[in-house]
């Protein structure tokens, strides 16, 4: 019987990431930048206001909100116009307004000394103007504005260049590119980006008793719930998904089958009855594809899997285990840290963390489990807690409702049998619902 640690070993060392491809930036959310993108023009391009309010020499404003003194027959105002003025109170500085700008105005506006433009959030700065004055701490004059509060030189400006500078990165090759990133990239011009594509990945059920969801199952068969699920798996971690769906058992329709399939995929997986010689039947169908290998796995429940790599290209092949829930938890330990090397991931394995158990854990011993559990945290202590789900300490294999409820796995070692009330244990994060 061979290690988990084994076998994943000889899987990930089968991972091969597609050749970066070049995409609309629209495209490439939540995939892997394979590039620098330097930029080559700064941004912003021009001087911009910051904030809606008016445009204005920061010296002219300089005795805005300034406590008046007591002897106003002796103060020399410098030419400020002065309004309202009262010993040991702010004072407030009248300016004319002599114009408007909205953001995309391409007319150069000019400022003179005590002056002031009205300006919103985005318009170019008229020229000589170093500040804008919040329309908050005005008056909202249109012909004169009433200044209650100074600014300094460069106060709610942006400047050239105060976001990225030519020659800066804006996108860093590794990086995910999420929402900001997007934002970034079509804020320096770049309609395009090159990046990492998802891997594609197939998925096969094969089985004579199998029907698709849209008939009616007749004596002895069931619904196709394979092929649905990790489908769904796989689109969760990340992969370009082709559900191929049922294929029939006959050795040369399910190798014309998978023989397509490892022509337009990078990962082909295979769902079905692969114990005994209904997966030697498998191997045999496929054998002149290349090496697959149906082995045991210490690890429960899915313990019997195959692999391989088929093709011209050796694309990695997984024989997954009929039992859904056995095909899933398979497909997570072993699936799908593949799909994210060959998305670039850094971390391809779920996050792990310490759990205490709140009630009795039964395991195989000789395999690692991989149990569907109920992860909570305790709100005085802030102590991960965890259950595991089932009417047995260890839940039935089959039950799909129970993996539906889960929102962990409950990790528990090898040479472990039974875990008790507040024992320590390793428990692997599930996507969250919600």
């Amino acid at each position: 019987m061979r290690s988990v640690e084994d076998h994943l070993s000889l899987v990930t060392a089968a991972a091969v990431a597609p050749r970066p491809v070049r995409v609309a930036i629209s495209e490439a959310q939540g995939l892997m930048c394979a590039e620098e993108v330097v930029t080559e023009h700064p941004m912003p391009g021009f001087d911009q206001a910051a904030v809606d309010g008016y445009a204005v020499r920061a010296v002219d404003v300089a005795l805005a909100g300034v406590p008046a003194p007591e002897d106003l027959d002796e103060f020399d105002a410098g030419g400020a116009d002065l309004v309202d003025l009262e010993a040991n109170e702010p004072m407030i500085v009248s300016l004319p307004v002599v114009g408007e700008v909205s953001p995309g105005a391409r007319t150069p506006t000019r400022l003179q000394p005590r002056q002031a433009v009205r300006v919103e959030t985005g318009a170019p700065m008229p020229t000589l103007a170093d500040a804008v004055v919040p329309l908050r701490w005005t008056d909202g004059g249109e012909s004169k504005v009433r200044v209650g509060h100074g600014v300094e030189s460069g106060d709610y400006v942006r400047r050239v260049g105060d976001d990225v500078q030519p020659g800066d990165v804006a996108v860093r090759a590794g990086s995910i590119i999420g929402s900001a990133q997007v934002g970034l990239l079509a804020a320096v011009g770049h309609a395009r980006v090159m990046v990492h594509p998802r891997p594609r990945l197939s998925v096969i059920s094969i089985g004579s008793e199998l029907v698709d969801i849209d008939r009616t199952p007749g004596p002895g068969q069931i619904y196709d719930v394979n092929s649905y699920a990790l489908a769904a798996a796989a689109r969760d971690a990340g992969a370009d998904v082709n559900r191929v769906g049922i294929a029939e058992r006959d050795s040369s329709r399910m190798r014309e089958v998978v023989e397509a399939q490892l022509i337009r995929s990078e990962i082909v997986v295979i769902c079905g009855a692969i114990g005994g010689q209904a997966g030697g039947a498998v191997v045999d169908a496929l054998s002149d594809l290349g090496d697959l290998e149906i082995v045991r796995v210490a690890m429960h429940p899915g313990s019997v899997q195959g692999f391989g790599r088929l093709g011209r290209d050796e694309v990695p092949t997984f024989l997954l285990p009929s039992n859904p829930v056995s095909a899933l938890v398979s497909f997570e330990v072993m699936v799908r840290p593949l799909i994210r090397i060959a998305l670039g991931k850094r971390q391809p394995m779920r996050r792990v963390i310490k759990a205490r158990t709140i009630g009795p854990i039964a395991s195989v011993k000789g395999r690692k489990g991989y149990l569907r559990g109920q992860l909570m945290r305790d709100e005085r202590s802030g102590e991960y807690l965890v259950q595991v789900l089932g009417a047995s300490p260890t839940g039935s294999s089959h039950l799909l409702a129970e993996l539906a409820e889960a929102n962990c796995l409950i990790i528990v070692d090898s040479d472990v049998e039974e875990l008790g009330i507040g024992d320590e244990v390793e428990v692997a994060f599930l996507a969250q619902r919600g």
